[in-house]
């Protein structure tokens, strides 16, 4: 059996309290959190579980396995490289820093010490996502030509990251592992228009080889709360609705056709085609679920994580320190190099 440290019970670590208290395999040990009333709620509510607000005493314990790590993205470096050097496996939240070179010596510490490093993506365990990835995998949508990824709500307003690093970190996952390649340019326009600070909304454009485009809207000063995902293929098109518990994938069998025109020079007339819609059976299983029982797998068999290791976490905040300078710079498209 895992035991577990968790440093951070805010609303994700009480989610991943709850979670690895209900899996056979592992066991929470410690929590570590700032707020005395929370430590005490958890006390009554898991009297097994041991409680501190000092963060050194989680590495410093001999029994702890792994630590989960649900603090503020500020924070991330400092903890996960302080965990790491302390021999323990780490399942940080996303992003895994603020800074690339400090999610690259993170990924490069977990390789060197055999460690196992996960970050939280979580979308990347959500059914819905993985039955899209299979059909755009299987070619039924034909070559794909954008996505529009839509990720708003009304709040919660994140003091330490802006709208980017909160919100569109999650589609860039989902864009390049649905995808299977990182964008050659990055794009953002951005609006401050509650704080200097921070943005709260953002328009975004990444750039993929075969010239894909992943257009993406996050903000959060809307009155509707949407997780859409909508991939424009030549053959068909799909959506992916995370708010639709019943049908979170639509396939349209729609499109656009060209028809030969004949005059004085040979021209194809555009038209749109419009068939029938299908809906996969896509299996309801708690998405955090299934992430945090990949983590104990991936102890268990000594591998690295399928997906969402330490490499591609540091390939995310590449991205989005990208989108970063581009908002710095009025829009300008910046260029990402991967080799």
């Amino acid at each position: 059996m895992i035991s577990i440290g968790l440093i951070g019970c805010g609303r994700w670590g009480l989610n991943h309290l709850r979670v690895f208290s209900s899996l056979p395999s592992a066991k929470i040990k410690v929590c570590c959190d700032q707020d005395k009333a929370v430590l005490q709620k958890i006390r009554c509510q898991y009297p097994q579980v041991n409680v501190t607000g000092d963060y050194r005493a989680v590495f410093n314990d001999a029994g702890v396995d792994a630590v989960i790590i649900a603090t503020p993205t500020v924070t991330h470096y400092a903890l996960a490289m302080a965990a790491l050097k302390k021999g323990k496996h780490v399942f940080c939240e996303k992003p895994l820093s603020v800074r690339q070179e400090d999610a690259k010596r993170l990924s490069v510490c977990a390789q060197k010490k055999h460690l196992v490093l996960m970050v939280g993506y979580v979308f990347l365990s959500n059914n819905g996502i993985i039955a899209l990835k299979q059909e755009v995998a299987s070619g039924k949508l034909g070559r794909l030509l954008y996505l529009h990824f839509t990720r708003i709500n009304l709040g919660p307003i994140r003091d330490d990251v802006d709208v980017i690093y909160d919100l569109a970190s999650h589609d860039i996952a989902i864009a390049s592992f649905l995808l299977g390649s990182w964008p050659s340019r990055a794009s953002a326009n951005a609006g401050h228009l509650l704080r200097r600070k921070n943005c709260d909304s953002a328009y975004i454009s990444l750039t993929y080889p075969q010239d894909i485009t992943a257009h993406i809207h996050v903000s959060w000063l809307d009155p509707h709360k949407v997780r859409r995902l909508t991939c424009i293929g030549d053959k068909k098109m799909a959506t992916w609705d995370d708010l639709n518990p019943f049908e979170p994938v639509k396939i349209y069998d729609k499109g656009v056709i060209k028809e030969r025109q004949y005059s004085d020079f040979a021209e194809f007339q555009l038209l749109p085609r419009e068939g029938p819609s299908v809906s996969p059976w896509v299996q309801m299983v708690e998405p955090l679920k299934l992430q945090d029982q990949h983590f104990l797998d991936s102890i268990n068999n000594r591998k690295c994580p399928l997906i969402t290791d330490g490499e591609f976490g540091y390939k995310v905040t590449k991205v989005l320190q990208a989108l970063e300078s581009s908002v710095r710079d009025n829009g300008r498209s910046q260029q990402l190099r991967w080799k």
